[in-house]
């Protein structure tokens, strides 16, 4: 048996068999290989050799690559399998799985599908797919073992034992009642080591975390982070236990949302696609609208020069440090807004803080401010060889301009997240063309302070 050892000496043997059409030794070969790496060689397949190497696997490594691949993979796979293929490999496929990829599909061959199936399935299949595409319920499964609390022990493992290979956990058991409202859980581990005669009702924790099916996945996300479950019960509105999230779809969320973070960080919408899949137009078409708006925005700031063309022309000096003063002002904010966003994504913060973050930001910016001042007012009357009058107009406009962009950079985002928005809209470009704008008023507001004859 050959031993690899890296991930890429496996796959480029697996490249190999493919090419020279040695199937039995592929067949082999893949049986040995994680379905996570059997997804990574399937991926840069076409798709007439796509569709070999998933005809060759075993049929649960099968259920498992294909419910990892991304919808243009599947969709690859799907067009070369017959309709009965295709019906049994959904079939095999764990619910929440069968229903991600239900929802990738046309309308039209998912009502085929739905056809073909038992009432039971089909009833199920439909109430999910009305779910909101972000709550909650989209992320849940069916396939979970319910208890009664007036199980024994001796009773719910033989339950267990019995449909425990067609659920995703075994190692936490729902409780719940007639009316299937949730009760309480409990352990594998509480039952195997409990006596046979036990109830469950007197095993099962009753302090139970749920959440429901309209909450918002990435706030399932935080609950997740916070209590660091790996499976967390799915509610509606009156209580009943419906399905549970997984940890690995809670993975696929919060992977998902801080990529969505960064695209509107980098001001452009958030793309569904990866990157390598996207084409010149598609990228370009993202970003030109967050573009356009910067750019009609920055215009705000020829006006302000207009308005204090006569600041301007009076003392020709001061135009030689706006770059500085709009550069400073500009990386203040987005070092602000950045952690912040960052911040309310971990829900380190929430909106009811933003007094506690404007105050400690302004805090910063105080002691940001005096430093870089110091050393602009250094710079300008020692190195530009400036007026002391005017080194003090710089001074004194980095520390303002600082405090304000520190103080701007940390608020809009909590405003954006009141007013239902994504904070990360308030993001580096947004905050840097608002702060340039302010920061030119702020600085020629102060010449015209400090410079004699400039008190307009």
């Amino acid at each position: 048996m050959n031993t690899y050892s890296t991930i890429e000496e496996k796959l480029k043997e697996l490249r190999y068999l493919l090419d020279k059409k040695s199937l039995i030794e592929l067949k082999e070969l893949l049986n040995r290989t994680n379905s996570m790496d059997i997804v990574e060689f399937i991926e840069d397949l076409p798709a007439e050799e796509a569709l070999l190497v998933f005809r060759l696997l075993r049929k649960d490594d099968a259920r498992e690559v294909f419910a990892e691949l991304d919808s243009d993979d599947k969709e690859k796979l799907q067009e070369g399998l017959n309709d009965k293929e295709f019906k049994d490999l959904l079939d095999d496929l764990n619910f929440d799985d069968m229903i991600d990829t239900l929802e990738e599909m046309p309308a039209a061959l998912v009502k085929d599908i739905l056809q073909s199936t038992d009432s039971k399935t089909r009833k199920l299949v439909n109430e999910y797919l009305q779910f909101p595409e972000d709550s909650a319920a989209s992320l849940m499964t069916t396939e979970f073992v319910e208890l009664s609390p007036d199980m024994t022990v001796g009773e719910s493992l033989k339950l267990i034992e019995e449909v425990g290979k067609d659920k995703v956990i075994v190692y936490t058991s729902y409780v719940t009642n007639k009316a299937k409202e949730l009760l309480g859980y409990v352990s594998l581990r509480s039952m195997v080591t409990s006596d046979e005669d036990v109830k469950i009702k007197d095993l099962m924790f009753e302090d139970v975390i749920s959440v429901r099916t309209t909450e918002d996945q990435e706030d399932v996300a935080h609950v997740f982070q916070k209590y660091g479950f790996t499976a967390l019960p799915v509610v509606d509105k009156t209580g009943k236990l419906v399905g549970i999230i997984t940890v690995d779809d809670i993975m696929w969320i919060i992977e998902q949302e801080a990529t969505e973070d960064f695209q509107r960080i980098a001001a452009t919408s958030p793309e569904e696609e990866d990157y390598s899949k996207m084409s010149p137009w598609e990228l370009a078409k993202n970003r030109i609208p967050w573009l356009m708006f910067l750019m009609i925005s920055g215009a705000f700031t020829s006006t302000i020069l207009k308005n204090y063309e006569d600041v301007i022309q009076t003392v020709i000096a001061l135009n030689m440090f706006i770059p500085m003063l709009t550069g400073s002002g500009g990386n203040a904010g987005s070092q602000a807004s950045t952690l912040v966003i960052r911040a309310m994504a971990t829900n380190d913060i929430k909106s009811k803080d933003w007094l506690k973050v404007l105050s400690k930001e302004m805090l910063v910016g105080l002691i940001c401010g005096l430093v870089l001042g110091f050393v602009a007012f250094l710079k300008c009357y020692f190195f530009d060889k400036v007026s002391m009058d005017i080194a003090l107009v710089v001074a004194f406009a980095i520390l303002s301009i600082i405090i304000m962009a520190k103080s701007i950079g940390s608020i809009l985002p909590i405003v954006a997240k009141r007013l239902g928005a994504d904070p990360a809209i308030m993001a580096s470009p947004l905050i840097t063309t608002i702060v340039d704008s302010l920061g030119l008023i702020v600085y020629f507001k102060i010449a015209q302070l400090i410079l004699p004859g400039l008190l307009i």
